[in-house]
């Protein structure tokens, strides 16, 4: 309901009518009528006239065009207007009742135009009718005829697992006639191991459903018969087909046999190579060891002496730790740091010392593109095996010829080594030589651990194990085109990504020489080396408390987490392993700083360190230092008995 009042026709309404208003509904109280109505004030203009004048009249289904609350658009409504006298008998405004029967009018339009529809479809169904006697004496002759001359078995069985009907393929497969068959029970057929399957699927059937199962069937000569079933139910019966596939299942289960055959003898084969080749690489690593540590505890030794044996010991430690970065980058163990970073930078960042690496005999030519496309993968393991592919260029052309390195954007990868083709977007960074090239006998070979052409001394067989690992565990792909005596090129696949926000890198701790006092938890369960942690971390001035499990650290925490300022614990532990002892310190003490330190864990490889730092192992005391300054350092300093004041 509307009162337009006065002779400015000030509008009122109820709360009814508040909805067409629309975005006029929180103004439109009290003002005038032309002002709140006025994109359609011409149509309501001369209704109003006449109301006033007295002729009075009622509309039904009059559209209209307005800005509602459903937003501008074609509306109908049915309304009264009537003018109001006052006591005097003259006109003091008009009151509107109106009704919108959009929805009315709409439906009966939408009812018309299904009439007329119906009245086509109608039609349509009596032309069809006059042919489908015909249509329908065709398709019975076509479905006897599939019947009668399938090779597959074909059934009607009803829901109590009771044959039917049965086509003529169960004589030819299975030696039985009609009658042998029907008002016969389906596991009276079926061999006993099979029944529970065979009843689960007609029963399946009977609930409405479309049972699939393979099982066997005993054949009229007493051998057996593999048959795969597709079943639908229809009314109360179920309609289904057989397959005969017991010559399939045969070979395969010859072909699975053979296949496990050959996975063992190369199983077997590869961890002799794996192994031969860990054992011959550490065996001379051990043997520096061994020698260093049999002269350094000879009594006359002198300091100079002293000195270059310990470091050909720390020396041999490095390498040894290179040597399993490599295998487990090979085996995609690895704790990759994946971040964003354009591929093309990171290419001409080391462009700059490829010539080093190469020498000044080969031309070193590097295409980038204009556009930063962007990867998400460990930038340092990039760059290592961007190394590991110039190097093993270089190696194949003698130190002399041309390097080409191209970074661009591609829309997928090919496929490899049984693998099908990849779509999506990728980045492929390609590295070509004109080298000897790579035999072909030797290409499924060239990732594997230890696996080299060059001489003895020349090269560890790792280089390009770890480029494939890398690849793999980063979701991409290394592919390899080779003739010989022309050349070779490796080109690796990584997934693209859009660009990230660039966060600035926290800077690198200098060493901390003195721990002045900052209370350590150590987690470690192995006791020598929880032993010698402790001992390390009392040198470097830090107080330390070990607990030889994540339950025992829990428990020293529990007593007041104010009495250590950080925790320090390996991954690899029986019971709760470091990563979750770590989440749920974080979840209890959401304060404490936790620095993680491990060789290799499975964990890591799937999971990552979960925002956690983490320390490798084998690690150096400085390295330890670093790393505890840096996690330190991310806690607010606060006054208590964990942490010596800052010195």
């Amino acid at each position: 309901m509307i009162l337009a009042w006065g002779a400015d026709l000030t509008f009122f309404f109820n709360d009814t009518y508040a909805p067409l208003l629309g975005p006029r509904v929180a103004w439109a109280m009290g003002e005038r009528f032309d002002r709140v109505w006025a994109d359609a004030w011409d149509q309501a203009k001369p209704i109003i006239a006449n109301a006033l004048a007295g002729r009075s009249r009622r509309f039904e289904d009059l559209p209209w065009t307005l800005d509602t609350d459903r937003g501008e658009a074609n509306a109908w409504f049915s309304f009264s207007y009537s003018r109001v006298l006052n006591r005097d008998g003259k006109v003091a405004g008009l009151f509107v009742f109106t009704n919108e029967t959009t929805h009315r009018v709409l439906s009966d339009a939408a009812l018309q135009e299904s009439q007329r529809n119906l009245e086509g479809s109608l039609a349509d169904v009596r032309c069809l009718n006059a042919t489908l006697e015909q249509r329908f004496e065709e398709r019975t002759t076509e479905r006897d005829l599939m019947w009668d001359t399938a090779p597959d078995l074909m059934l009607i069985i009803d829901f109590d697992g009771i044959f039917r009907r049965v086509n003529p393929a169960w004589t030819r497969l299975l030696g039985y006639g009609p009658e042998e068959l029907i008002d016969h029970h389906v596991n009276e057929f079926v061999l006993p191991d099979d029944h529970d399957e065979t009843v689960e699927a007609y029963t399946d059937a009977a609930e409405g459903g479309s049972p699939r199962l393979c099982n066997r069937y005993r054949h009229k000569d007493g051998s057996t018969r593999w048959i795969s079933w597709t079943a639908a139910p229809a009314g109360v019966l179920t309609y289904a087909t057989g397959r005969d596939i017991t010559a399939e299942r045969r070979h395969r289960v010859e072909l699975e046999q053979a296949q496990e055959a050959l996975r063992q003898s190369q199983k077997l084969e590869a961890i002799g190579q794996l192994t031969g080749g860990v054992a011959h690489d550490f065996n001379n690593l051990l043997t520096v060891i061994k020698s260093s540590t049999d002269l350094l505890k000879r009594p006359d030794l002198r300091e100079d002496r002293r000195s270059r044996y310990v470091a050909a010991i720390s020396d041999t430690v490095d390498r040894a730790a290179k040597l399993t970065a490599q295998l487990l980058a090979f085996a995609r163990r690895q704790s990759l740091r994946p971040e964003v970073f354009a591929a093309g930078d990171s290419v001409r960042a080391l462009s700059e010392m490829l010539g080093t690496l190469t020498g000044s005999q080969i031309e070193v030519d590097v295409e980038l593109p204009r556009d930063a496309y962007f990867v998400h993968a460990d930038a340092n393991q990039f760059d290592t095996a961007l190394v590991n592919l110039v190097v093993n260029a270089r190696d194949a052309m003698g130190g002399q010829g041309r390097l080409s390195i191209v970074v661009e954007a591609v829309e997928g990868m090919p496929p490899v080594r049984a693998h099908p083709a990849v779509a999506g977007p990728f980045v492929a960074i390609s590295v070509t030589d004109t080298g000897s090239g790579i035999q072909p006998d030797d290409m499924e070979k060239i990732f594997e651990p230890f696996f080299t052409t060059k001489g003895v001394g020349q090269g560890t067989g790792l280089g390009l194990s770890q480029v494939f690992g890398f690849a793999k565990q980063s979701g991409g792909e290394i592919v390899v085109r080779s003739e010989v005596g022309v050349g070779s090129t490796f080109t690796l696949y990584l997934p693209r990504v859009a660009p990230a926000d660039r966060t600035r890198h926290d800077v690198e701790p200098e060493t901390l020489v003195d721990g002045h006092g900052t209370r350590v938890l150590v987690v470690e369960d192995n006791a020598e080396v929880g032993a010698f942690a402790v001992q390390t971390l009392k040198d470097l001035g830090y107080a330390p408390v070990l607990a030889n499990d994540a339950e025992g650290a829990l428990a020293e925490l529990t007593k007041g987490t104010d009495r250590f300022y950080v925790v320090f614990s390996d991954v690899v532990m029986p019971g709760m392993n470091g990563i979750d002892l770590a989440t749920e310190i974080r979840r209890r003490h959401p304060r404490m700083p936790v620095l993680l330190v491990s060789g290799y864990s499975h964990v890591l490889a799937q999971d990552g360190t979960r925002g956690f730092d983490l320390l490798h192992k084998p690690y150096s005391v400085a390295d330890l230092s670093r790393q505890l300054r840096k996690v330190v350092g991310s806690r607010p300093r606060t006054s208590g008995p964990g942490m010596a004041p800052r010195p």
